[in-house]
């Protein structure tokens, strides 16, 4: 049986006994500041659990893909190096909100493990939190368990998801791997550090919610979280001892055999290296294919230790160029049944790859010469600890994870100075702080949460109308619930229902105003904090208003016009950009305003001029043709199938509202839209720029504000026509002409310059002086800045072959000095040395090399005493050396 065979046999059994199949959430977590990646299946379901989300079924089940690489680099250097140490994973779970609890999830479990993968009863053993007797009495008289194969532990059979919440018991199923497998000791049992018995499936049963005082309160509809790694029953069903040689794994080092050309078993050390760079290109394909890409922050770094580690292994393999791009390429092709959105990203994914390893190829090995020498002075000390120091400036200046930097030394039995690099962390943290805030989203805050709980609720009528009669069902200030709110107050409203839309999927929320008979209310704008919460921040203009109010809420009709003008000009520019660009571009944010509209896409390369003109150019087209903008409600699935574009990760239900223009654009989409394509008007892009590796950003404007930037360029142009005396259409021709003119005339003031700085040295030689038998010529030349005076002094050299010169006078209010030394003197003088004095008498400071140097000052006054002060300054260096 594959591994893919057992995914499916596991949701269809689930399926089978009333579960929603749920397909598996992106590996970046939303609404969850706290969690860097997705790494259980219960975490798309979380606010199922703490009863901040309701759906249409209380029965799931999952095939979640996840990332566990967060930790110390420790954790990252197991993978490869033991059976089971992953960075991704898949983990099969079940899920209950409130419907079936113990009997059946054990039962399921059970039944699934014994009856459809067909395991061996007496290789089974289960443990159960201490003091669990009901989980303990169903395994033992419900499935015949034996009581000696029932273990009972403390610390790892209790779970909780924070201080305060949901929690409580698990049950964990274990199968033996055998005696063989197993660390020969007498004592060696369920809950061993070794491989024999091999945890594969936990079940967690979440009954209590802790109050803030610590008491256990029972849940009222206890949940079922439960998760089996399907590497890991993978293992047990195909009889392996590695995870790594599962099918799931193994066809990957199979490939990266055939690109290097070496066999996996036959050298210890290349077997590592394969099981490295089979695991980092699952993780890294699935990542980048969530929108995640490679940085020095956050998430992005995260993904750039596991990439650069991959890399670090395929030089020790051999491969001296690009290679994980194809590796990852192949990841998504093999498990393009299961996870078929992520496939069609592959090429993107190639692309971003291929870039980190093109990148990392050029700094690895300055890297290492680092490395190596710190090593060759550390051999001669006899030391084996590498300065955090120079752990430090690999990571930041050579992109050298810690982690690979304690991969390389190793071997060679040297350790890193982790508390001395932790320490330049520190220091570069107090400089610039740190820029990644958990997930990126703001922590719903728990009032919120509890209003749903508590029923209150909004429903969006904004699509259909711009005017609502509703009521008041909530009033916040401060986070706190208030019965009313007086004049001048600022407050949150919750309305049943609402045509305001809520700041979400890149849109701003509404402003408007909302008034009953007793007050008059300014919306400053909609949020929304959960899926069926909309909040008006509003300040209280007239009056008081009071919960149950009966109220009118009024949409401002101009702004939203602004706003689903742009909207819907986003929609327009992404298809643009895939027909022009290409199908890699996938959008990586965006931001809708009334003002104007921002675009985040993946792109490689800076957008030239001639491909913004004709991504503009597209969309005006599509504006003038005026095509229908319309919206349906339909299945998630149903909608990607049809070709919907969706965002990078984003979180959709299974229901989603599909947007279309015409034959043009067909997007997943939230939001309000111009209900014809012609509404636009206008579309004009203002900018395009990079804003991190491999992701590019437009903004652009639509409507009136683009009509009046036409007329305001138009104006400008008109202006400028007048100036040079010339109409618009000719300006180009005319400014062309006027630099060929301008250039020309400096040509002739160089020239002219030379011919009077040959003249003027002429003059000048008649003051040289000499100081202890060195030539020093020290003149005022006003007027000359620094550039004429460097011309000056080539000049004066070829009449001069050994002297010191010092130049200086009046220009612009400023004081440019030189000092040269002819090459035969600078081993008696340096011209820096004899500078810096001089200088400081003007107000100004230099430097330079030993036969040139520039200063600059402010106090022309003091112009005559600095030359009168050179001779001595001068013969002081000269008696000094």
């Amino acid at each position: 049986m594959t591994g893919s065979e057992i995914r499916a046999r596991f949701l269809k059994y689930f399926e089978d006994r009333g579960h929603t199949i749920v397909s598996s959430s992106s590996l970046v977590p939303h609404n969850d500041p706290t969690l860097l990646f997705t790494n259980a299946g219960m975490n798309q379901f979380k606010d199922c659990f703490l009863g901040a989300e309701k759906r249409d079924y209380v029965r799931a089940c999952s095939s979640q893909k996840c990332v566990r690489a967060g930790g110390k680099h420790n954790d990252l250097e197991n993978v490869g190096r033991t059976a089971r140490h992953h960075t991704f994973f898949e983990m099969l779970g079940n899920f209950s909100f409130g419907d079936y609890f113990k009997k059946e999830a054990i039962a399921y479990a059970w039944e699934f493990l014994t009856v459809e993968m067909g395991l061996d009863k007496d290789r089974l053993y289960v443990s159960v939190y201490t003091t669990d007797d009901e989980a303990a009495d169903i395994w033992h008289q419900q499935e015949g368990v034996p009581k000696e194969r029932i273990f009972r532990f403390e610390e790892d059979n209790f779970w909780s998801m924070g201080d305060t919440g949901p929690r409580g018991p698990c049950s964990e199923i274990f199968y033996d791997n055998g005696p063989e497998i197993g660390c020969d000791s007498p004592d060696c049992t369920v809950g061993c550090d070794c491989d024999r018995y091999m945890e594969i499936w936990n079940n967690v049963f979440m009954q209590y919610d802790r109050q803030p005082d610590g008491e256990l309160v029972p849940l009222p509809k206890p949940a079922v979280d439960t998760g089996m790694g399907l590497e890991r029953i993978t293992t047990v069903i195909q009889g392996k001892q590695s995870n790594y040689d599962t099918d799931l794994l193994r066809a990957i080092i199979s490939h990266i055999e055939q690109l290097s050309g070496k066999t996996y078993g036959e050298i210890a050390e290349n077997d590592v290296s394969m099981r490295v760079m089979a695991d980092h290109s699952r993780a890294a394909a699935f990542l980048i294919a969530d929108g995640v890409l490679p940085s020095n922050e956050g998430r992005g770094y995260v993904l750039r230790r596991i990439m650069r580690r991959a890399m670090r292994h395929a030089k020790m393999l051999g491969f001296e160029d690009p290679v994980l791009y194809k590796t990852a390429t192949f990841v998504l092709q093999y498990m393009a049944q299961a996870f078929p959105e992520e496939a069609k990203r592959s090429d993107f994914v190639a692309k971003v790859v291929q870039n980190e390893e093109e990148r990392f190829i050029q700094t690895l090995g300055n890297g290492l010469r680092i490395l190596q020498d710190e090593i060759a002075k550390l051999a001669e000390k006899k030391q084996k600890t590498i300065p955090g120091e120079t752990v430090f400036k690999l990571y930041d200046t050579y992109g050298f994870p810690v982690d690979l930097t304690a991969d390389i030394v190793e071997k060679d039995g040297y350790i890193l100075d982790e508390a001395g690099f932790e320490a330049c962390m520190d220091e570069q943290r107090k400089k610039a702080r740190a820029h990644w805030k958990g997930s990126g989203e703001e922590a719903i805050s728990a009032i919120y949460k509890k209003l749903v709980d508590q029923g209150i609720n909004s429903t969006f009528n904004g699509y259909q109308s711009l005017e609502e009669q509703s009521e008041v069902s909530a009033l916040l200030r401060d986070g706190e619930l208030i019965e009313a709110a007086a004049c001048g107050e600022t407050v949150e409203v919750i309305c049943a229902t609402t045509p305001c839309y809520g700041e979400s999927g890149g849109q701003v929320g509404d402003s408007g105003s909302i008034t009953s008979d007793e007050a008059s209310l300014r919306i400053i704008e909609t949020r929304k904090p959960l899926p069926d919460l909309l909040v008006h921040s509003c300040e209280v203009v007239t009056g008081a208003i009071q919960t149950g109010a009966k109220v009118k809420i009024k949409v401002d009709a101009a702004r939203r016009l602004q706003i689903v003008r742009n909207h819907t000009a986003t929609h327009l520019l992404q298809s643009a950009l895939q027909k022009i660009l290409g199908e890699h571009i996938k959008q990586a944010g965006s931001l809708v305003t009334p003002e104007r509209l921002r675009f985040d896409f993946t792109h490689f390369s800076p957008v030239s001029n001639k491909e913004l003109q004709q991504i503009e150019e597209l969309v005006n087209a599509e504006i003038r043709r005026n095509s229908t903008v319309s919206n349906r409600e339909m299945a998630a699935d149903e909608a990607i199938e049809a070709g919907a574009m969706a965002l990078f990760g984003e979180k959709y239900g299974d229901r989603v509202r599909v947007v279309e223009v015409g034959d043009f654009s067909m997007e997943l989409c939230g939001g309000t839209h111009a209900e014809a394509a012609g509404d636009i008007g206008l579309f004009r892009i203002l900018s395009e720029a990079g804003i991190a590796a491999g992701v590019r950003r437009i903004e652009a404007i639509t409507g009136d504000t683009a009509l009046e930037q036409v007329h305001q360029q138009q104006q400008t142009l008109s202006q400028l026509g007048k100036i040079l005396k010339t109409d618009p259409a000719n300006l180009e021709q005319r400014l062309l002409k006027l630099l060929d003119n301008q250039r020309l005339l400096e040509k002739e003031l160089e020239q002219l310059q030379a011919k009077v700085n040959a003249d003027l040295g002429g003059d000048l030689i008649s003051q040289v002086q000499e100081v202890d038998g060195v030539k020093l010529l020290a003149v005022r030349v006003d007027g000359s800045d620094g550039k004429q005076l460097r011309e000056l002094s080539d000049q004066l050299k070829d009449r001069l072959p050994s002297a010191v010169m010092v130049l200086t006078g009046s220009c612009d209010d400023k004081v440019p000095l030189l000092v040269v030394v002819t090459k035969d003197l600078t081993g008696q003088i340096a011209a820096g040395d004899l500078i810096k004095p001089l200088a400081e008498i003007v107000g100004g400071r230099g430097g330079g090399r030993p036969d040139m140097a520039q200063a600059g000052g402010k106090d022309t006054g003091q112009i005559d005493n600095l030359l009168a002060a050179a001779p001595e300054q001068l013969r002081a260096l000269l008696n000094k050396n």
